[in-house]
């Protein structure tokens, strides 16, 4: 009996752990989706790409910044409206708020102008991304200039 008890709660213990390890696993490859699309959302910027923000934005999409708040259609036609010049993007965290969101942060380093007006140079920024029809796409983004 005592070896009938340790069996069963050793394969108590393994199945726990491998299942919190498929959740991570996911979790992670949800993780590594959304920073890359986050990335590709910055590469668009820079390349005016307004057909990238059609295709991974949601119809309701806000961005928030310092100087204005756009819904989809107006940050499709500002991108004509920067320059930049270069950016990269560190420090990400990521939270899952649930299996259809999740919510990332990070460090933006940017050399650009939009409307003749230098961007802050480095922002805290986030990205809300949702999950619609089996595809990530972006909700909300808001930055914040970082204190110089």
């Amino acid at each position: 009996m005592k070896n009938l008890m340790m069996i069963v709660m050793i394969a108590i213990g393994v199945s726990s752990f491998a299942f919190g390890q498929e959740k991570t696993s996911k979790n992670n490859s949800v993780e590594a989706q959304i920073i890359a699309l986050e990335k590709a959302s910055w590469e668009a910027w820079k390349n005016r790409d307004a057909k990238w923000y059609q295709n991974n934005l949601t119809d309701d999409a806000l961005n928030v910044t310092s100087g204005s708040v756009s819904d989809k259609s107006q940050q499709i036609k500002n991108l004509g409206d920067c320059e930049v010049k270069s950016f990269s993007l560190d420090n990400f965290k990521f939270l899952s708020l649930d299996k259809n969101a999740a919510l990332i942060t990070f460090t933006a380093v940017m050399d650009a102008v939009c409307n003749g007006k230098t961007v802050p140079s480095t922002a805290l920024a986030s990205s809300v991304y949702v999950k619609r029809d089996g595809k990530w796409l972006n909700i909300l983004y808001t930055d914040t200039p970082a204190a110089q």
